[in-house]
């Protein structure tokens, strides 16, 4: 249990970690005006992280249902569905924070046309263009990244919910064999105190035949060995 104890706490150690760089990262993707390829090196940073934190996140629910007390499974679940809550609110503030980002793109890329004047504006539009497709494209795949992540949280919860439901039963359907048990104990001890007590009257019953046979073979005696007596 010690080494468990040790291996939970690295794993809450990591977590933390990985937690805290992926609300700073989230912080830059909505600060961050340009260009589109500063923005997708951000959520490339950002996607390696959450990878990290779900396979901690992972190494502690194997840790959970490893555990031999229910109680124990059962507080390590649940600090699991606190971490994994709180990725699926990250990844909704790092969605947030994307459409933050695109829309001051598009302010920064406007503002870039209105001031290089009306020579260079045929140019500017399609560079525009080209940045706001690349940037659409980045955050359709974020999003749809997102609920590929979101679907994997749920069934996993699901997971969880049915391990400890199978549990649940389990000692449930072990407290019910000890009352069978307890009950058959109870049982047999009543026979073995009637059988202690029937035995004990047969002995008395025995001990009392044989004080009658030898007070008559005494009496026979007497009367055959001393007649005037």
């Amino acid at each position: 249990m010690a080494s468990s104890d040790v291996h939970v706490r690295l794993c809450e150690q990591e977590i933390l970690k990985y937690d805290l760089e992926i609300k700073a990262l989230i912080q830059d993707i909505s600060e961050c005006s340009g260009p589109p390829s500063k923005l997708t090196e951000l959520n490339g940073d950002i996607k390696k992280c959450f990878h990290n934190l779900r396979s901690r996140i992972e190494d502690l629910k194997q840790t959970a249902l490893e555990q031999d007390k229910l109680s124990d499974k059962q507080t390590f679940m649940l600090q699991v569905e606190g971490h994994q809550k709180q990725m699926l609110s990250n990844q909704t503030a790092w969605r947030k924070a994307n459409l933050a980002s695109k829309f001051s793109i598009d302010n920064t890329e406007k503002q870039s046309l209105l001031i290089n004047g009306t020579d260079n504006t045929a140019r500017q539009r399609k560079l525009t263009k080209e940045g706001l497709a690349q940037t659409t494209s980045d955050i359709t795949e974020n999003l749809m990244s997102i609920s590929r992540m979101m679907a994997q949280q749920v069934q996993q919860s699901e997971e969880s919910i049915t391990s400890l439901a199978t549990s649940s039963k389990t000692v449930q359907e072990t407290n019910e064999e000890f009352k069978a048990m307890t009950g058959t104990i109870h049982f047999g001890r009543k026979l073995i105190t009637k059988y202690n007590r029937r035995e004990l009257t047969d002995k008395l019953l025995i001990f009392l035949a044989l004080a009658l046979f030898f007070a008559t073979v005494l009496y026979i005696l007497k009367k055959r060995l001393f007649p005037f007596l």
